[in-house]
């Protein structure tokens, strides 16, 4: 499997935008996988609506998002890029999680600089750290991993709480701290997309919010902009959530789901969506023989 090291590598060298798709489980990370993509994002805030049922504050703890990580590590074969919040505590806590979820699987680690509960980064109410602190989270971030492939994304979310030019200033802090990756949250003009691509000479990430602060862009806009990520964190979970949400009101009020055909998968993709053939094979393989 190539690092999101080198995946980004040849992103850059190739001069476009890496399309960065959302997991909010196994099933969603397998569907990217076979889709064509080249690195899955494993989203914190599809990981708490999806698999605790709750709005994205900070309610994940660091065991769950481990063997959240764990499970989809076991079913894909490209990066995965984990979203570590506030890295669960304070920089001593940072490098715990930087170690616990490398070993999970994770190709590279998103932290950032609101203090804890976090909250998610289009919601309003939002704080953070002292831009000191952070600096420090971020360097036993960079101390703790066990290989240099891994990367480490570093989040501000000023603009929203302090200024725009706060944030320039913090993600200048966290380059000069050794992230590898630099992601600015919630820009709320073109104008402001624009500076952030021209100011950093590392690779970018925007945050496709579709509702959100920040105005939606093409991957070729972006890439034009300066950026060489384009996340598009919880697309796949709020499709699957609007599917089914419809055919569970249609069931409801038919009691058949004979009217929404078209918005089920059929049983065949289904079961290669989960890899049954394989482990088809699998049974063959180890089926048991007479012995003499």
């Amino acid at each position: 499997m190539n690092s999101f090291a080198s995946v980004l590598q040849n992103v850059r060298r190739e001069e476009r935008c890496l399309v960065l798709p959302g997991a909010y489980d196994a099933l969603s990370a397998r569907i990217i996988e076979s889709t064509g993509f080249e690195a899955i994002y494993i989203t914190g805030a599809g990981f708490a609506n999806s698999g605790l049922g709750v709005p994205d504050i900070g309610l994940v703890t660091l065991s769950e998002m481990r063997d959240h990580t764990a499970r989809i590590a076991d079913v894909v074969g490209i990066p995965l890029v984990v979203d570590a919040d506030t890295g669960f505590g304070n920089a001593i806590n940072m490098g715990r999680t930087v170690r616990m979820l490398e070993r999970a699987g994770a190709s590279a680690i998103q932290i950032e600089d609101q203090v804890f509960p976090k909250k998610c980064g289009h919601f309003d109410g939002k704080e953070v750290i002292a831009l000191g602190e952070m600096v420090q989270k971020i360097h036993s971030a960079v101390d703790s991993r066990d290989s240099r492939e891994l990367q480490i994304i570093a989040r501000t979310d000023a603009r929203a709480v302090i200024s725009f030019e706060a944030a320039l200033e913090r993600a200048a802090a966290f380059r000069e701290a050794g992230a590898d990756i630099i992601f600015v949250e919630a820009p709320e003009s073109l104008e402001e997309m624009r500076i952030i691509g021209e100011s950093f000479d590392l690779p970018l990430v925007a945050n496709m919010v579709e509702g959100g602060k920040t105005p939606l862009q093409t991957v070729s806009e972006l890439t034009e902009l300066g950026f060489s990520i384009a996340l598009f964190a919880n697309a796949a979970l709020r499709s699957a959530q609007k599917s089914v949400t419809e055919v569970m009101r249609e069931l409801k009020r038919t009691g058949s789901t004979s009217g929404v055909l078209d918005a089920l998968s059929s049983w065949q993709e289904r079961q290669d969506a989960v890899g049954k053939p394989h482990f088809d094979k699998l049974e063959l393989k180890y089926a048991a023989k007479e012995m003499v």
